[in-house]
Protein backbone atom coordinates (compact mmCIF):
# COMPACT_ATOMS: atom_id res chain seq x y z
CA UNK A 1 0.00 0.00 0.00
CA UNK A 2 1.40 3.39 -0.99
CA UNK A 3 2.15 5.73 2.25
CA UNK A 4 0.55 9.14 2.04
CA UNK A 5 2.55 12.03 0.92
CA UNK A 6 3.57 14.80 3.62
CA UNK A 7 2.63 18.23 2.54
CA UNK A 8 5.34 20.11 3.68
CA UNK A 9 4.36 23.55 4.28
CA UNK A 10 5.95 26.91 6.43
CA UNK A 11 1.95 27.97 7.01
CA UNK A 12 -1.06 27.10 8.73
CA UNK A 13 -3.02 24.40 6.91
CA UNK A 14 -6.20 25.94 5.58
CA UNK A 15 -9.71 24.25 6.12
CA UNK A 16 -13.04 24.94 4.58
CA UNK A 17 -15.48 24.11 7.03
CA UNK A 18 -18.74 23.48 4.32
CA UNK A 19 -22.52 23.78 6.37
CA UNK A 20 -20.52 25.79 9.30
CA UNK A 21 -23.55 26.80 11.29
CA UNK A 22 -22.33 28.59 14.54
CA UNK A 23 -18.52 26.83 14.13
CA UNK A 24 -18.31 23.74 16.48
CA UNK A 25 -16.38 21.92 13.92
CA UNK A 26 -14.49 24.90 12.85
CA UNK A 27 -13.47 25.51 16.75
CA UNK A 28 -11.79 22.36 16.45
CA UNK A 29 -9.92 22.96 13.99
CA UNK A 30 -9.00 25.78 14.90
CA UNK A 31 -7.25 24.55 18.18
CA UNK A 32 -5.78 21.26 15.91
CA UNK A 33 -3.65 24.52 14.06
CA UNK A 34 -5.83 25.41 11.29
CA UNK A 35 -6.70 28.76 9.21
CA UNK A 36 -10.27 28.46 9.03
CA UNK A 37 -12.84 29.54 6.80
CA UNK A 38 -16.47 28.62 7.06
CA UNK A 39 -19.03 28.50 4.60
CA UNK A 40 -23.09 27.97 4.85
CA UNK A 41 -25.91 29.07 2.85
CA UNK A 42 -27.79 30.93 5.80
CA UNK A 43 -26.31 33.75 7.42
CA UNK A 44 -24.17 33.06 10.79
CA UNK A 45 -23.03 35.76 12.86
CA UNK A 46 -21.86 33.90 15.43
CA UNK A 47 -19.40 31.88 13.48
CA UNK A 48 -15.98 32.59 15.23
CA UNK A 49 -13.85 32.65 12.13
CA UNK A 50 -13.66 33.76 8.37
CA UNK A 51 -17.13 33.41 6.68
CA UNK A 52 -18.48 33.00 3.10
CA UNK A 53 -22.47 32.74 2.76
CA UNK A 54 -22.75 30.64 -0.60
CA UNK A 55 -24.26 27.46 -1.20
CA UNK A 56 -21.73 24.84 -0.03
CA UNK A 57 -21.79 22.29 -2.74
CA UNK A 58 -21.05 25.00 -5.33
CA UNK A 59 -18.37 26.39 -3.35
CA UNK A 60 -16.66 22.77 -3.39
CA UNK A 61 -16.53 22.10 -6.79
CA UNK A 62 -15.14 25.84 -8.14
CA UNK A 63 -13.00 26.72 -4.77
CA UNK A 64 -12.48 23.36 -2.47
CA UNK A 65 -9.03 22.62 -4.27
CA UNK A 66 -7.30 25.59 -2.55
CA UNK A 67 -7.85 24.67 0.54
CA UNK A 68 -5.77 22.05 2.08
CA UNK A 69 -8.58 19.99 3.94
CA UNK A 70 -12.14 20.04 3.92
CA UNK A 71 -14.59 19.45 6.26
CA UNK A 72 -18.29 18.95 5.44
CA UNK A 73 -21.85 18.48 7.29
CA UNK A 74 -24.31 18.09 5.15
CA UNK A 75 -27.88 19.22 7.23
CA UNK A 76 -28.57 15.83 9.01
CA UNK A 77 -32.30 16.60 9.00
CA UNK A 78 -32.91 14.13 6.02
CA UNK A 79 -31.78 11.41 8.31
CA UNK A 80 -32.77 12.94 11.62
CA UNK A 81 -35.50 10.42 13.81
CA UNK A 82 -37.30 13.46 15.11
CA UNK A 83 -37.62 15.23 11.96
CA UNK A 84 -39.01 11.55 10.29
CA UNK A 85 -41.19 11.23 13.35
CA UNK A 86 -42.64 14.83 12.61
CA UNK A 87 -42.88 13.92 8.99
CA UNK A 88 -40.88 16.76 7.39
CA UNK A 89 -39.08 16.23 4.46
CA UNK A 90 -35.45 17.57 3.56
CA UNK A 91 -32.94 17.67 1.25
CA UNK A 92 -30.62 14.56 1.06
CA UNK A 93 -26.86 16.05 -0.24
CA UNK A 94 -24.89 13.57 1.56
CA UNK A 95 -24.17 12.25 -2.10
CA UNK A 96 -24.05 15.56 -3.98
CA UNK A 97 -21.24 16.60 -1.32
CA UNK A 98 -18.94 13.87 -1.52
CA UNK A 99 -18.80 13.84 -5.52
CA UNK A 100 -17.95 17.36 -4.80
CA UNK A 101 -15.72 16.88 -2.42
CA UNK A 102 -14.33 14.08 -4.58
CA UNK A 103 -13.61 16.39 -7.75
CA UNK A 104 -11.14 18.34 -5.36
CA UNK A 105 -8.50 15.54 -5.16
CA UNK A 106 -8.10 17.23 -1.42
CA UNK A 107 -8.27 14.93 1.42
CA UNK A 108 -11.75 15.39 3.20
CA UNK A 109 -14.45 14.67 5.99
CA UNK A 110 -17.79 14.05 5.73
CA UNK A 111 -19.93 14.23 9.25
CA UNK A 112 -23.62 12.85 10.04
CA UNK A 113 -25.95 11.49 12.25
CA UNK A 114 -26.88 7.61 12.56
CA UNK A 115 -29.64 7.84 10.76
CA UNK A 116 -27.17 8.23 7.37
CA UNK A 117 -24.43 5.77 8.25
CA UNK A 118 -25.98 3.30 5.34
CA UNK A 119 -25.06 6.05 3.45
CA UNK A 120 -21.48 6.71 4.31
CA UNK A 121 -18.88 4.62 3.43
CA UNK A 122 -16.32 3.64 6.72
CA UNK A 123 -17.32 5.76 8.93
CA UNK A 124 -15.66 6.50 12.29
CA UNK A 125 -17.94 7.28 15.12
CA UNK A 126 -17.03 9.94 17.89
CA UNK A 127 -18.70 10.15 21.37
CA UNK A 128 -18.58 12.83 24.03
CA UNK A 129 -16.82 10.08 26.60
CA UNK A 130 -14.11 9.12 24.48
CA UNK A 131 -12.66 13.08 24.70
CA UNK A 132 -13.96 13.65 28.49
CA UNK A 133 -17.51 15.79 27.65
CA UNK A 134 -20.44 14.75 29.32
CA UNK A 135 -22.81 14.17 27.06
CA UNK A 136 -23.18 11.05 24.45
CA UNK A 137 -23.28 12.34 21.16
CA UNK A 138 -22.88 9.96 18.47
CA UNK A 139 -21.70 11.35 15.36
CA UNK A 140 -20.21 9.82 12.13
CA UNK A 141 -17.23 10.96 9.70
CA UNK A 142 -16.66 9.36 6.48
CA UNK A 143 -13.19 10.12 5.13
CA UNK A 144 -11.86 10.74 2.10
CA UNK A 145 -9.03 11.92 -0.37
CA UNK A 146 -6.39 9.62 1.45
CA UNK A 147 -7.46 10.95 4.85
CA UNK A 148 -7.36 7.78 8.02
CA UNK A 149 -8.82 7.79 10.89
CA UNK A 150 -8.96 5.21 13.69
CA UNK A 151 -11.10 6.06 16.56
CA UNK A 152 -10.52 5.12 20.34
CA UNK A 153 -12.35 2.31 22.56
CA UNK A 154 -15.51 3.67 22.74
CA UNK A 155 -16.51 4.06 26.31
CA UNK A 156 -19.39 2.13 27.69
CA UNK A 157 -22.49 4.48 28.58
CA UNK A 158 -22.63 3.99 32.04
CA UNK A 159 -23.65 7.08 33.35
CA UNK A 160 -27.47 8.03 33.07
CA UNK A 161 -28.45 10.57 30.47
CA UNK A 162 -31.57 13.42 30.88
CA UNK A 163 -34.36 12.74 29.10
CA UNK A 164 -34.34 15.20 26.00
CA UNK A 165 -35.82 18.57 27.28
CA UNK A 166 -35.27 17.47 30.79
CA UNK A 167 -33.16 19.76 33.17
CA UNK A 168 -30.17 17.83 33.97
CA UNK A 169 -29.52 15.79 37.36
CA UNK A 170 -26.19 16.39 39.33
CA UNK A 171 -24.23 13.53 38.36
CA UNK A 172 -25.98 12.66 34.99
CA UNK A 173 -25.24 13.21 31.51
CA UNK A 174 -27.08 15.87 29.08
CA UNK A 175 -28.88 15.68 25.98
CA UNK A 176 -28.64 18.79 24.17
CA UNK A 177 -30.81 18.55 21.09
CA UNK A 178 -34.39 19.61 20.61
CA UNK A 179 -35.85 22.54 23.03
CA UNK A 180 -33.46 21.02 25.81
CA UNK A 181 -32.84 22.59 29.39
CA UNK A 182 -29.87 25.01 30.13
CA UNK A 183 -27.84 26.42 27.22
CA UNK A 184 -25.22 27.70 29.95
CA UNK A 185 -24.75 24.26 30.95
CA UNK A 186 -24.32 23.16 27.35
CA UNK A 187 -21.72 25.52 26.50
CA UNK A 188 -19.61 24.32 29.36
CA UNK A 189 -20.03 20.81 28.65
CA UNK A 190 -19.31 21.44 24.81
CA UNK A 191 -16.86 23.90 24.56
CA UNK A 192 -19.03 25.86 22.89
CA UNK A 193 -19.34 29.13 24.92
CA UNK A 194 -20.13 31.27 21.89
CA UNK A 195 -23.30 29.74 20.36
CA UNK A 196 -26.79 30.11 20.95
CA UNK A 197 -29.58 27.52 21.77
CA UNK A 198 -29.71 26.76 17.73
CA UNK A 199 -26.12 26.22 17.51
CA UNK A 200 -25.68 23.95 20.56
CA UNK A 201 -29.02 21.90 19.14
CA UNK A 202 -27.13 20.97 15.89
CA UNK A 203 -22.98 21.07 16.88
CA UNK A 204 -20.38 19.17 16.68
CA UNK A 205 -17.92 19.31 19.84
CA UNK A 206 -14.59 20.85 18.96
CA UNK A 207 -13.09 18.21 20.62
CA UNK A 208 -14.13 15.65 17.55
CA UNK A 209 -12.37 17.56 15.08
CA UNK A 210 -10.02 18.60 16.70
CA UNK A 211 -9.07 14.93 17.17
CA UNK A 212 -9.92 14.54 13.21
CA UNK A 213 -7.72 17.90 12.53
CA UNK A 214 -4.66 16.39 14.63
CA UNK A 215 -5.02 12.90 12.33
CA UNK A 216 -4.99 14.82 9.10
CA UNK A 217 -1.96 16.46 10.51
CA UNK A 218 0.31 13.83 11.62
CA UNK A 219 -0.20 11.76 8.22
CA UNK A 220 -0.68 14.56 5.51
CA UNK A 221 0.86 17.96 6.78
CA UNK A 222 4.62 18.46 7.92
CA UNK A 223 5.85 22.37 8.70
CA UNK A 224 9.11 23.39 7.33
CA UNK A 225 11.46 24.51 9.53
Amino acid sequence: MTQPTLIRRSRLPRVLDAFCCQGGAGMGYRLAGFDVTGIDLAPQPRYPFRFIQADAVAFIREHGAEFDFIHASPPCQHDSECQRIQGNAHPDLIAPTRAALESTGRPWVIENVRGAVPKLRGPVMLCGPMFGLATYRHRYFEPGGGLVLTATKHPAHTVPQAKMGRPVPPGWYGQYIGNFSGVGQARRVMGVEWMNRDGIRECIPPAYTQWIGRAFLTTRWEVAA
